[in-house]
C-alpha cells in the first residue's frame, strides 16, 4: 500500500510550513492567554489550589492534544474537528465543531484584542483592539508564511519576558514557598472551575491542526508539532506560576489587577514592570495573530461544505489564502473588540472550545488501530474533562453558551429541512446523483493508483454519499480533484454537472481548475 502523498497544488492551500514554524504558530496562539489573562481569575477560584487546576487542565489538554494528533494525520485538511468530526461521527456533528470553534475561538480573538488595548493604552482600550485586529488581519491575509515569521520573533519577546520574571522573582528574599501549600480554600468545585479558565490558556495548539493544508508532510509533522508546542507551554505556565505564588500567595494573586506586574514589584524590581507590560501586549498579540488564522482556515472549510456562505470559501490566487474568510472574521472580531469585555469574551470563549474538543475526543475514539487510534483511555479522559470543566463555568458563561449551541443545531436543522423540501439529497429522485458521484470518484481513485498513491480524501466523498450528503460530497469532490492534481474526462465532468445540476447545486462544479479537464479520447 502507498502512503498518501502530500499534494503539489494549485487549486488549494500551499504547503510552507515546517515543523519548528507549526510549533511557533501553537506557542504563539497559547503562551500569553494564560499567562496575562487567565491566571488571576484561575487563582480567585482555586484559591491555594492553583498549581492543583493547572495540572488538571493540562491533562485535559493533553488527552485533546492526542486525539487532535491522531485525527490531524488521519485526515490533514484545513478545519480541524470540524473535519474529524463529520468523517467519523457524521456531518451534523462536525458541523456543531465548527460553529463551537468558530463562534468561541472569535470571542477569543476579542478577548486578546482588548488584553492588547489593556496592557498598551488603559484609556483607549478598545481603540487600541480595533487598531490590532486591522493590523493582523492584513499581516495574515498578505500569507501564512509572514505570520509564522512574525510568531517566531513575537513568541521569541514573551519567553524571554517571562523568563525574567520568574527568574526575578525565584531569586527574590521576598518570596516564600510556604504559600504554595494547599489550604482550605481549596474545592473541587473551585478547582474544575479554575481548570476550565485555564483551558483557555492551552487551546492554542488546536491553530496547528487546522493548517493542515497548509503543513508540509502533516502526517508526521502534526502529531509532533502539538505535543512539543504543548509541553513548552506548560513548562513556562507552571514555572511563572509557582514565580508568582510564591510572592504573592493565592490570595494577592487572585485580586491583582496585572499579577505579574504585581509579583515583579513584590520582588523590589520596579524597573521589570515596563518590560512586563510589552511582554503582556506582545503575547497577546501573538495569540490574536495565530487565533486569526486558526478561525479564518475552520470558516474556510465550513464554507467550502455551505454551512457558511460559499463565498468565504475562496483562496487568493496569489497569496494562497482564504482571503474572503480572513477579511470576514476580522470584520466580526473588531465589532466584538469595540463593544465588549475581557472577562465576558474569556468564559465564553472557554465553553465554546471544551465543546469543540469534547467532539475531538468522541471522533478520536472511533479511530481503528490501523487508522492510529490512540490509548483508548485518553479521548475517553478528554471527553469527560471537557464535559466537566465547560459545565463548572460560571452560569453567566455555561447559560448563554448552551444557547449558542441550540442555536447553532437549530440553523443546520433548518437548512436540513429547506434542502428536502427542494428535493434534495434525501430524496430517491436523487439516486442516480449519487451513483454518478460515485462513478466519478472511482475513476479519480483508479488514476490515483496508477500514479502510486492513495488519496483517502476520496473514500471520505464516498462516505458523505452513503450519508445522504450528496451536496457536501460534490464540493470535496472538486476540492480533492484540484489538491491532488487528478484530471477529469469532459464525459466525467459533464456526468458530474448533471448529477450537482440535479441537487441544484452546479454552481460546485465550476471551481474545478480547468487544466484538470481533458478530451475523452486522451490518454491519462
Amino acid at each position: 500500500m502507498h502512503a498518501e502523498r502530500a499534494p503539489t497544488n494549485t487549486g488549494g492551500m500551499k504547503r510552507r510550513l515546517g515543523l519548528s514554524d507549526a510549533v511557533v504558530i501553537g506557542l504563539g496562539s497559547m503562551i500569553g492567554a494564560g499567562i496575562f489573562a487567565s491566571v488571576g481569575p484561575a487563582a480567585d477560584a482555586a484559591g491555594s489550589g492553583l498549581l492543583l487546576a493547572l495540572a488538571l487542565a493540562a491533562v485535559v489538554a493533553y488527552c485533546n492534544a492526542t486525539s487532535s494528533a491522531r485525527l490531524a494525520a488521519r485526515y490533514p485538511q484545513s478545519g480541524g474537528t470540524y473535519v474529524y468530526g463529520r468523517e467519523r461521527l457524521g456531518a451534523f456533528w462536525g458541523y456543531l465543531a465548527g460553529w463551537a470553534f468558530v463562534v468561541g475561538k472569535t470571542a477569543s480573538c476579542a478577548a486578546m484584542a482588548l488584553t492588547v488595548g489593556a496592557y498598551l493604552w488603559p484609556g483607549q482600550t478598545h481603540a487600541v483592539a480595533v487598531a490590532a485586529v486591522v493590523a493582523l488581519t492584513a499581516v495574515n491575509y498578505t500569507g501564512v508564511q509572514k505570520s509564522a515569521l512574525l510568531t517566531r520573533a513575537t513568541v521569541a519577546v514573551v519567553l524571554a519576558v517571562l523568563c525574567a520574571v520568574a527568574v526575578t522573582a525565584l531569586t527574590s528574599s521576598h518570596a516564600d514557598t510556604a504559600r504554595l501549600s494547599i489550604g482550605s480554600d481549596t474545592t473541587v468545585g473551585g478547582l474544575l472551575r479554575a481548570a476550565g479558565l485555564l483551558f483557555f490558556a492551552f487551546a492554542g495548539y488546536a491553530r496547528i491542526a487546522t493548517l493542515g493544508e497548509e503543513v508540509r508532510d502533516p502526517a508526521r509533522t502534526i502529531p509532533r508539532a502539538i505535543p512539543i508546542a504543548l509541553g513548552i507551554t506548560l513548562a513556562v505556565y507552571a514555572l511563572v506560576a509557582i514565580a508568582a505564588l510564591t510572592l504573592l500567595g493565592p490570595h494577592g494573586l487572585a485580586h491583582a489587577a496585572a499579577p505579574l506586574s504585581d509579583a515583579v514589584r513584590a520582588a523590589g524590581a520596579d524597573w521589570l514592570v515596563p518590560a512586563v507590560r510589552v511582554g503582556g501586549a506582545v503575547a497577546a498579540l501573538g495569540s490574536l495573530l495565530a487565533l486569526i488564522l486558526g478561525v479564518s482556515r475552520t470558516t474556510l472549510a465550513m464554507a467550502r461544505d455551505r454551512h457558511l456562505p460559499h463565498a468565504l470559501a475562496a483562496v487568493h490566487p496569489r497569496f494562497g489564502v482564504p482571503h474572503r474568510a480572513e477579511l470576514a472574521v476580522g470584520a466580526v472580531v473588531a465589532v466584538l473588540a469595540a463593544t465588549t469585555d475581557v472577562r465576558g469574551t474569556i468564559g465564553f470563549s472557554s465553553f465554546g472550545v471544551l465543546a469543540y474538543y469534547a467532539i475531538a475526543n468522541a471522533s478520536a475514539w472511533t479511530l481503528t488501530e490501523e487508522e492510529g487510534r490512540p490509548i483508548r483511555l485518553v479521548p475517553v479522559i478528554g471527553l469527560a474533562g471537557c464535559a466537566a470543566l465547560a459545565f463548572a463555568l460560571p452560569a453567566s458563561t455555561v447559560v448563554p453558551g448552551t444557547a449558542v449551541l441550540v442555536l447553532g443545531a437549530a440553523l443546520y436543522g433548518l437548512r436540513k429541512s429547506r434542502h428536502t423540501e427542494h428535493g434534495g439529497s434525501t430524496q430517491p429522485m436523487n439516486s442516480s446523483a449519487d451513483d454518478d458521484i460515485r462513478a466519478v470518484v472511482d475513476a479519480l481513485k483508479r488514476r490515483a493508483a496508477a500514479r502510486g498513491e492513495r488519496v483517502r480524501a476520496l473514500d471520505s466523498v464516498l462516505h458523505l454519499v452513503a450519508n445522504d450528503e450528496a451536496e457536501i460530497a460534490i464540493d470535496d469532490l472538486i476540492h480533492t480533484a484540484n489538491a491532488f492534481r487528478l484530471p477529469l474526462r469532459q464525459a466525467e465532468y459533464d456526468r458530474l454537472l448533471a448529477a450537482a445540476a440535479r441537487l441544484d447545486h452546479a454552481d460546485a462544479v465550476t471551481d474545478i481548475d480547468p487544466d484538470l479537464l481533458r478530451p475523452d479520447s486522451e490518454d491519462i
